[in-house]
């Protein structure tokens, strides 16, 4: 299988199953429509009009070449590789609900403003905290490197605790040998000078939530009092990432039907000194006015257009910038199992909520469902591992003859749920944008090939 496209004289092949990445002329890319599915003479016969025989032939000699290579429609080996469903879950990456509780009442939050549709809002003690970690290193097998994300609500409500956690995660490295990796998600209300530094010397990442333009953010993220919080939370952001250095950090925010120029507010982050931008499309119901509906992927199509344009144009320069979506690893990729099963949801990826409750991910912390067990009692019994480790791109039909099939994975098994009540079934408003995003990393890094 490959995936073929032009954009603005570029031509680009991707060879779905070995991940080789092609930038062609357009008498190649044409070729491409004939051969090999028609032999060499009818494909020349056929094309000889537009382009010279001599250099079709040619032409059609390379791509065989390719083809035994095994770097244009190679055969596809992953299929005999899932071996890995039968592995015992090792967790590698946890979300620590440090608080389910939030100073602001974000419109599209999917925790409900912060308190998960549980009307409880609560903070993680530290004792929940350090079974939590513990937890992580006792189910973690081999794996060295473990990630813990401190989520909320707002976890900065808890600091103190935050920092405690810490501590003891540090503790806890020499005596097993592992290594965690702490990241912060805050919506920056309560960012000071002694959080910034803090959270600069021990977070590895910090994600701050930013919508991008003041109209834009304090239409969705504003306080209980109904006042919005760009000019509460911008300067102090500004401060963090000055400071920071070369660590890593981006400032994410989230579109919607009402922001769909979305460009705009990346490129207003980038104004604002953020070189790191994420800006994610919401994921909501059709019957929320903010929800995106497929109108509005063209519109949303060119704000990745532009925005690929923009980051061509200002590639090293003193105002390029990274965007979340655009990165893409075209050496070595993600590994087999990332290519096949995603996040590892369910499996190498648990939440934690404040009452010591876990979960497949945080996006369905509140769904009793899909609890599978408690750290205060001990019990872990993950009777939904099978079901998630079986929701990969081979047992996912709309997946299966999917050219972006190894790069989404299949995509979010929540929004899966969430929209179709079955995580085999993929959401399909968010295949259409993933496939436009990866066709415009695939662009601006052959863009960039030819400067």
């Amino acid at each position: 299988m490959i995936h073929k496209f032009e954009k603005n004289g570029v031509y680009v092949v991707l060879d779905v199953n070995s991940g080789a990445v092609h930038v062609v002329d357009e008498m190649i890319y044409t070729i491409l429509d004939h051969y090999p599915e028609k032999g060499k003479a009818e494909t020349i016969t056929q094309l000889k009009e537009k382009f010279n025989e001599n250099d079709l032939a040619e032409a059609i000699d390379e791509i065989q070449l390719l083809i035994d290579h095994e770097q244009l429609f190679s055969k596809d080996t992953y299929i005999h590789n899932l071996e890995f469903k039968n592995r015992k879950p090792v967790i590698k990456a946890m979300c620590l609900h440090i608080a389910h509780d939030c100073n602001l009442r974000c419109k599209y939050c999917f925790a409900s403003q912060g308190d998960y549709e549980t009307s409880d809002r609560s903070l993680m003690s530290l004792e929940v905290g350090k079974k939590a970690l513990k937890f992580l290193v006792d189910n973690s097998g081999n794996r060295r490197n473990l990630e813990v994300d401190f989520f909320g609500g707002e976890p900065l409500m808890n600091f103190d605790v935050v920092k405690e956690l810490v501590s003891y995660g540090r503790s806890l490295e020499p005596i097993h040998n592992k290594l965690f990796r702490f990241t912060l998600t805050t919506n920056g209300v309560l960012l000071n000078d002694e959080i910034i530094d803090y959270a600069n010397e021990h977070m590895d990442n910090v994600v701050l939530s930013l919508d991008g333009r003041r109209d834009v953010n304090d239409f969705m993220r504003f306080t209980p009092n109904n006042k919005g919080s760009y000019d509460t939370i911008v300067p102090k952001f500004q401060k963090l990432v000055e400071k920071r250095g070369n660590k890593n950090y981006y400032v994410r925010g989230t579109f919607t039907h009402f922001n769909k120029d979305f460009a705009k507010d990346v490129l207003h982050m980038v104004d604002l000194g953020f070189k790191s931008t994420s800006v994610e499309p919401v994921v909501a119901k059709p019957e929320h006015d903010y929800a995106l509906k497929e109108s509005d992927l063209e519109m949303v199509f060119s704000q990745y257009d532009l925005l690929a344009e923009e980051m061509i144009k200002r590639h090293k320069t003193k105002d390029d910038f990274s965007f979340f979506h655009f990165t893409m690893d075209l050496s070595q990729g993600p590994c087999i199992v990332k290519r096949l099963s995603g996040c590892g949801a369910g499996s190498e990826y648990v939440a934690i909520t404040p009452q010591g409750d876990i979960y497949p991910c945080h996006q369905f912390v509140g769904d009793e469902k899909f609890k599978i067990g408690s750290i205060l009692t001990n019990e872990y019994n993950n009777h939904l591992s099978h079901e998630f480790k079986e929701a990969h791109v081979y047992n996912k039909e709309a997946c299966k003859g999917c050219w972006a099939k190894f790069y989404c994975s299949g995509g979010c098994h929540a929004n899966a749920y969430n929209f179709n009540n079955d995580i085999n079934v993929p959401y399909a408003l968010g295949c259409e944008m993933e496939k436009k995003r990866l066709e415009s990393s695939l662009y601006i890094q052959a863009s960039l090939m030819e400067d």
